[in-house]
């Protein structure tokens, strides 16, 4: 499966190869930390399957605000630092308190991880599926779950409150899947299917796939600004307060499959049929019919142009 993130201002990076089975959080900050592109990014979005308490604790520690939209979040339980029955009003949705004193206990490997990750000596992705394999009490892996406790709290809390986030969460997903709707389309080849066998092919057409459909991203956008200042020099009434809204991700205009054209003219006779085509490094020579009857049904034996297709 190919993994791939979107900017806000739909240019699409990273693409990735994910195993099927394995969970999108894994592979969530690899994109983030070594993209190698101008992009500077502050916050990032992903459905449920994008999150864990571990991939919340690496973000905040590795500089990123993470904003997943969680399903069934009534069910997700808020942890305190100190006894849930000084809460009262949230009784209800209070599961525990946090462990600090674990923190603090384990803050020094904490800071080693953060540290190995964002300078590249082992990935993110790698460090994660090692975390989640680790036994219970392993004491680094109960800190990062417990920081990430501590940031799903503050996060659910402002989801609850901040109408703006979510709504900004919202929009930010909608991008993800009109960009998935067009990687779709372009990506016909084979019925869709990956059929390479080597990591490398594989990921050669996750790259592929990647820049075609920035490619159309582009094309989409230099011709979407000059309409609008084409509608805006002719006097066309246009709201200019819609123009953020809209979307370079549409590919209705584009054909993608081609034309297939029948030429009417070169219809053959009946009893005749169209040349074959040379063999390599043999030139082209046409044949003509003989007198006799056998000549008719001759495969080479077509008057006119050679047509070699």
């Amino acid at each position: 499966m190919f993994y791939t993130h979107i900017s806000d201002q739909y240019a699409p990076f990273y693409p990735n190869l994910v195993n099927v089975g394995v969970r999108d959080s894994t592979y969530v900050l690899d994109g983030l930390l070594y993209h190698e592109s101008d992009l500077r990014i502050q916050e990032h979005y992903n459905d449920t399957n994008g999150f864990t308490d571990h991939v919340f604790a690496l973000m905040h520690l590795l500089g990123f605000r993470f904003a997943p939209r969680i399903r069934d979040l009534s069910d997700m339980k808020l942890y305190v630092p100190c006894n849930p029955k000084d809460y009262p009003a949230l009784a209800s949705i209070i599961g525990d308190t946090y462990n600090e004193k674990h923190i603090r206990r384990n803050w020094d490997e904490v800071l080693r991880l953060a540290t190995s990750i964002r300078q590249g000596t082992v990935t993110a992705s790698l460090m994660l599926r090692k975390l989640g394999s680790y036994p219970r009490q392993n004491g680094l892996a109960v800190a990062l779950r417990e920081i990430g406790r501590i940031e799903r709290t503050l996060f659910i809390l402002d989801w609850l409150q901040n109408v703006e986030l979510r709504r900004r969460v919202h929009a930010g997903l909608n991008k993800g899947e009109a960009r998935n709707a067009l990687a779709r389309s372009v990506f016909f080849y084979r019925l869709g299917e990956i059929r390479d066998r080597s990591f490398e092919a594989q990921r050669y057409r996750a790259s592929g796939l990647n820049l075609v459909t920035a490619a159309i991203v582009l094309w989409n956008t230099v011709y979407l600004e000059r309409a609008a200042q084409t509608m805006h020099e002719r006097g066309v009434p246009a709201d200019t307060a819609l123009l953020p809204h809209l979307s370079p991700l549409g590919w209705e205009h584009i054909n993608l499959t081609g034309d297939y054209v029948w030429h009417k003219d070169r219809k053959l006779q009946a009893g005749r049929f169209r040349p074959l085509r040379p063999m390599p490094g043999a030139e082209p020579r046409i044949r003509r019919p003989s007198q006799t009857a056998e000549s008719s049904t001759d495969l080479a034996a077509i008057p006119g142009e050679l047509d070699i297709v």
